[in-house]
C-alpha cells in the first residue's frame, strides 16, 4: 500500500511538472492591439489650383500607429500590403472620383485594429492604344519573362541605368520559380499570375514556386523552411492568383500598378507598379520596379506568347 501511495505521489508531481512546462510553452506575453492610427495621404501634383493632383491619379499614402507591426490597406475590393506602412497607389478611373481606403494595422499575435479615410482624386490620363493593343489585344495576352534575351533580369541604383549592378545572362535563374511563370492581362482589367510548373497558362488553381527577395516574400506572402541563397528566396511555394491592374502615366512615365500583392518576374515588395521602361520591341515590355526598402531598382524584360 505505501509502494502505490507513493507511486500516486510521483505521477501526482509529473502531472504537475508536465502542465507547468506547458503553460511555458505558450507565454507570450501581453497582447495590446495597435491604437492610434495616423493615415496621411499625398496626391501627387495636389496644390491650392489643384486640390485633386495633377491628373496621374497617383496617391502615396502614410500610416503609423502604436504597437503595430504590419499594415495592409483595402480599397476597391483589394488587399494590398504595406509592412512598413508606405504606400503608392495609381488610381485609374477616369474623373473626379471619391474612394474609401481602409487601413488595418497588425499587432502581435495577429490582433489587429482599423481606420478608414476617403480620398478625392482626380484621373485624366487615357492610355494610348497601342499600348493597350501591346499590353492585351484584342482580350487578352499571356507574357512571361524573356529568359533567353540577356539581360532579362537585374537591378540597379534607384533611378540609375538598366542592370546597372547585375544583368543575368540567357536563361541563367532556370530552375528558381521565375521562367515557368506566366502573367495574363485581360481587356476589363483584371490580371492573372500563373505560378505552376507546367508551362501551361490555361492550368488554374495549382501550386508552384515563385522567386523573391528577402525579407519581402516572407514579410509579404508568409513565413517558409527554405533557406536564402544570398538574399534570394528560390522556389516559394505559391499558388495561382487573380489580382487588378492599372495603367497610369505620372510625370508622363507610363505604369502598370498590380493591386494586392501581384508582381511580375521576382518578388520586391514595394508599390507593385512597374514603369514601362521601353516597349519599342514587338512583343516585348521593358519593366522598372523599386523594391519595398527604395534600396535597388529591378529590370525585367518580358515578352508575350
Amino acid at each position: 500500500m505505501k509502494n502505490i501511495k507513493n507511486l500516486y505521489i510521483i505521477l501526482f508531481s509529473l502531472t504537475i511538472g508536465f502542465y507547468g512546462c506547458q503553460e511555458n510553452d505558450y507565454e507570450f506575453g501581453e497582447i495590446i492591439a495597435p491604437s492610434n492610427i495616423t493615415i496621411e495621404a499625398s496626391i501627387v501634383g495636389a496644390d491650392a489650383s489643384n486640390p485633386n493632383g495633377d491628373g496621374s491619379g497617383v496617391v502615396s499614402f502614410k500610416t503609423t500607429a502604436n504597437n503595430a507591426v504590419s499594415y495592409k490597406y483595402i480599397f476597391n475590393g483589394n488587399a494590398n500590403v504595406a509592412p512598413s506602412g508606405e504606400y503608392t497607389y495609381s488610381f485609374s478611373k477616369l474623373g473626379l472620383n471619391t474612394y474609401t481606403v481602409t487601413v488595418v494595422a497588425s499587432g502581435t499575435a495577429g490582433v489587429s485594429s482599423s481606420k478608414s479615410i476617403e480620398v478625392q482624386v482626380l484621373s485624366t490620363y487615357s492610355p494610348p492604344q497601342e499600348l493597350l493593343d501591346k499590353l492585351y489585344g484584342t482580350g487578352s495576352k499571356t507574357w512571361k519573362i524573356q529568359s533567353a534575351k540577356p539581360g532579362h533580369f537585374g537591378l540597379g541604383s534607384v533611378g540609375g541605368p538598366m542592370n546597372e549592378f547585375y544583368g543575368a545572362g540567357p536563361n541563367e535563374k532556370a530552375g528558381v520559380g521565375m521562367y515557368d511563370d506566366r502573367y495574363i492581362f485581360n481587356s476589363d482589367g483584371t490580371f492573372k499570375h500563373i505560378t505552376d510548373n507546367t508551362n501551361d497558362a490555361t492550368a488554374v488553381n495549382t501550386d508552384g514556386t515563385i522567386f523573391g527577395r528577402d525579407p519581402y516574400i516572407v514579410d509579404d506572402l508568409g513565413p517558409t523552411s527554405l533557406s536564402p541563397n544570398g538574399a534570394d528566396i528560390e522556389n516559394y511555394v505559391y499558388s495561382d492568383y487573380d489580382a487588378t491592374f492599372s495603367l497610369s502615366a505620372p510625370g508622363g512615365q507610363e505604369t502598370i500598378s498590380l493591386s494586392g500583392i501581384g508582381f511580375i518576374g521576382y518578388y520586391t515588395g514595394g508599390s507593385h507598379s512597374y514603369q514601362i521602361v521601353d516597349r519599342g520591341v514587338p512583343n516585348e515590355l521593358v519593366l522598372k520596379t523599386t523594391d519595398g526598402n527604395g534600396q535597388f531598382d529591378w529590370w525585367f524584360i518580358i515578352v508575350s506568347e
